[in-house]
């Protein structure tokens, strides 16, 4: 890992020192805020404590939203990993930063915040998953996980570190935050940073770390109330994805259901692809762990709703040990830069790259509008500026984070930036503007393709939902989120809620001009670049 340790400032004498006390004070008044942006993939709400989640503690994000601010009405505007990703570096949606789906390729030229605090003397850092196929550009230092076409390893993952290929033994989550401490160690201490700390977990195929191997072995978590969804009074968007526990889970890569002797006898098997990385005694765990697992789906006792509860439970005990260690990092995290003096003088943001869904509507997966996947964590710790224990219903979404990052660090915010700065809520104890947004913008693209999920836009106010699916459908869907939370039940076209479907309409048609997305419906040009399982390279 580069060094960017200057120890020149060792040098300078004593009575140097003291004569510029003074002048210290005063800088350490004014200075920058250093940022740190932690992103996981594929984490959600349902998840975390902090949010009322009842599926696992997670202490230390808990620590920042409890000593920061918690906002309860954060959206992403494409609920997909590559183009969420471009949308918070660029505070852009997807149609005007051009990555639209994961099959596009980021146009790293393009303005980002990371370029624009670089230029105004921040010392920048991207570490762990990048996932935009294209180099890191506007950072000084950067190390992004190579593996899988960028997705990244769990076990002795690829880096690609400032242009070179190198592997790291040992496990992910962990490494990643090695990297972030080391990086943080050899800083230039007369600079403030800008880190972007992104792990790969809690992604699919959810291996956890091997002190958490069979953690959840004898829990049983609870089922959410519509895992059974038959979809009634929906349309065909919802019967025709393919992302349900039932029908879309593996057994091999999903599941883990093979033993080390039939993956043995097929090593081009993907779950050993992964398997063989992990170190002999990892692997001796791993058997130990899955063998009941195995045995107990091959007594052949499991059908119809029994095999769906039963793969959901091991869905989630997969799932969730891999977000333990990414708790157990933040905490080292918090805890390293208490040590160094610099937790408070740090803006720490946790969020993930969208939300997911943990078995709501029968499902995995993301990438619906949807709220389990649409709504995404999004706490935030900076005592000299957030009252601890905020909480904000201000609608907001993650091309909001690039605004508010340049507008705390005192950088003119470009007025191309389509995001707003959340700096007026944050420091307002969570409260909402009078003159704030009255919904969140969404417009997803990648159709047909993985998970066959229909294109579609549409907007989530306080209260309700409207969604337009198009592209091989005509479908409208509305939904009234106060007393319908779960979505189950499409209002759209119902005499009862017609005022409030022309009003939401309208609403509708001034989002889209506002964020310039004037061709909704890709009938001038079609930004969906395809099924990136059928491209070389993805």
């Amino acid at each position: 890992m580069e060094n960017y340790y200057t120890p020149s400032a060792l040098l300078l004498p004593l009575a140097a020192l003291s004569l510029a006390s003074c002048g210290n004070q005063k800088k350490e008044e004014t200075r920058q805020p250093n940022i740190i942006f932690m992103m996981t993939d594929d984490h959600t709400t349902q998840a975390m404590s902090c949010y009322g989640g009842n599926l696992i503690q997670t202490p230390n994000m808990d620590r920042i939203a409890n000593e920061g601010i918690r906002f309860n009405n954060c959206y992403a505007v494409n609920a997909l990993s590559g183009p969420s990703r471009a949308c918070i570096l660029t505070g852009k949606f997807s149609h005007e930063n051009g990555f639209t789906d994961n099959a596009s390729t980021f146009n790293g030229d393009q303005q980002t915040f990371p370029k624009l605090l670089q230029q105004a003397g921040y010392q920048t850092a991207i570490i762990g998953k990048w996932h935009l196929i294209s180099e890191p550009q506007g950072f000084d230092h950067w190390s992004i996980l190579s593996g899988q076409h960028e997705q990244g390893d769990y076990y002795d993952p690829d880096f690609w570190e400032n242009g070179k290929h190198i592997v790291e033994k040992g496990y992910a989550t962990d490494i990643i935050t090695d990297k972030a401490i080391e990086f943080l160690e050899g800083r230039d201490k007369n600079k403030p940073f800008c880190m972007m700390y992104h792990q790969k977990a809690p992604h699919r195929n959810w291996m956890p770390a091997p002190r958490h191997l069979g953690i959840f072995n004898n829990t049983t978590f609870p089922e959410p109330a519509n895992l059974f969804d038959d979809y009634e009074g929906r349309g065909r968007a919802a019967r025709e994805q393919d992302m349900s526990i039932e029908h879309t889970l593996t057994n091999d890569w999903d599941l883990k259901l093979l033993t080390r002797e039939e993956m043995l006898k097929d090593t081009t098997n993907r779950l050993y692809s992964v398997y063989k990385r992990m170190p002999i005694e990892v692997q001796d765990k791993w058997d130990s762990v899955y063998a009941g697992r195995i045995a107990e789906y091959r007594k052949g006792d499991l059908k119809g709703k029994s095999l769906i509860s039963w793969k959901y439970q091991q869905y989630m005990r997969d799932y969730l040990a891999t977000v333990l260690a990414v708790d157990e990092n933040i905490g080292r995290l918090l805890n390293y830069l208490e040590k160094i003096g610099e937790l408070d003088n740090t803006i720490i943001v946790y969020t993930s790259d969208q939300g997911f869904f943990l078995g709501e509507h029968g499902w995995f997966d993301k990438r619906f509008m949807y709220e389990e996947c649409q709504r995404m964590p999004l706490i935030i710790r900076y005592p000299k500026a957030i009252k601890a224990g905020s909480t904000s219903n201000a609608i907001s979404m993650n091309v909001d984070f690039a605004p508010t990052f340049l507008d705390f660090a005192g950088i003119e915010i470009p007025s191309d930036i389509q995001g707003a700065s959340l700096k007026p809520v944050l420091v307002n104890e969570g409260k909402t503007p009078a003159d704030w947004r009255k919904a969140a913008y969404y417009h997803y693209y990648e159709y047909p393709a993985e998970h066959s999920v229909k294109r579609h836009y549409g907007i989530r106010t306080q209260d309700f939902k409207l969604i337009h699916f198009y592209n091989d459908i005509d479908e409208w869907e509305m939904y009234d989120m106060k007393a319908d939370p779960r979505e189950m039940n499409n209002v759209f076209g119902k005499p009862e809620y017609a005022e409030k479907q022309k009003e939401l309409m309208q609403l509708l048609q001034e989002t889209q001009k506002q964020y310039k997305d004037t061709d909704p419906d890709e009938k001038e040009k079609v930004l969906f670049k395809g099924d990136r399982r059928l491209m070389k390279n993805r």
